[in-house]
């Protein structure tokens, strides 16, 4: 059986081809969805890729939330509906409030693009089952806004319910607080990941094929349900 994945289209993403191929890798069916409209084609997961969305105007991903698709993909979320946002995806996903925090502009002030060591944190999530508690992995990090801030109380929450899912290694590439490259919701359902799992999913054309576990992931547990 073969699930049903969607991968949303906004105006200015750059990935949404990427993460649905990486899906149809991982052995999904990719259905593409599109922005305008609020039907969830009846699948069973979906990802918010990649890019720049509206152009990124007014903060990152602060237009696309009020998008048709993220009303059902919110009331949906809410009931425990995997999600998971790479990136300006991550950058929705907060402006939705289905995670906490904000992606704020890079310390250097520059757009990064490179090749990123990440230890992965929490494997009791939709989509990262399938890694090892403290896994380390490389897949490519590509950003100009990936710097994750949130308050103290909010960063000690994640903290201590081991919301974050991943953090980078060797050095911190863009500010984010305590290394920060992913987080979950208290359900684990819905996911953030600031660099880009879909474009490590063969050797030819990335670093590793580390990003692959991400959507094998997601399916894994759907088998499960």
């Amino acid at each position: 059986m073969s699930f049903r994945v969607g991968v949303v289209t906004f105006p200015g993403s750059l990935d949404d081809r990427d993460a649905a191929r990486a899906v149809e890798m991982a052995g999904g069916t990719a259905v593409p969805l599109f922005h305008a409209s609020d039907d969830l084609k009846e699948v069973q997961a979906v990802v918010l890729p990649g890019g720049f969305s509206y152009g990124d105007y007014l903060r990152c991903g602060a237009i696309a939330r009020f998008a048709p698709i993220m009303n059902s993909i919110v009331t949906a979320a809410n009931h425990g509906f995997p999600v998971l946002g790479i990136c300006n995806g991550f950058q929705v996903l907060c402006e939705s409030h289905l995670l906490p925090g904000a992606l704020t502009r890079n310390s250097n002030l520059h757009f990064l693009c490179r090749d990123q060591k990440l230890k992965i944190e929490n494997t009791n999530t939709i989509w990262t089952n399938g890694f090892k508690p403290g896994q380390e992995i490389l897949i490519p990090l590509k950003n100009g806004e990936g710097s994750f801030q949130c308050d103290d109380e909010t960063l000690n929450m994640l903290e201590s319910q081991g919301r974050v899912i991943a953090r980078y290694l060797d050095f911190d590439p863009n500010g984010s607080r305590n290394l920060i490259a992913g987080i979950s919701n208290e359900r684990g359902n819905v996911v953030g990941l600031m660099p880009h799992p879909e474009h490590a999913i063969e050797s030819l054309t990335g670093p590793s094929t580390d990003g692959l576990t991400f959507f094998t992931s997601v399916l894994h547990q759907l088998v499960g349900r």
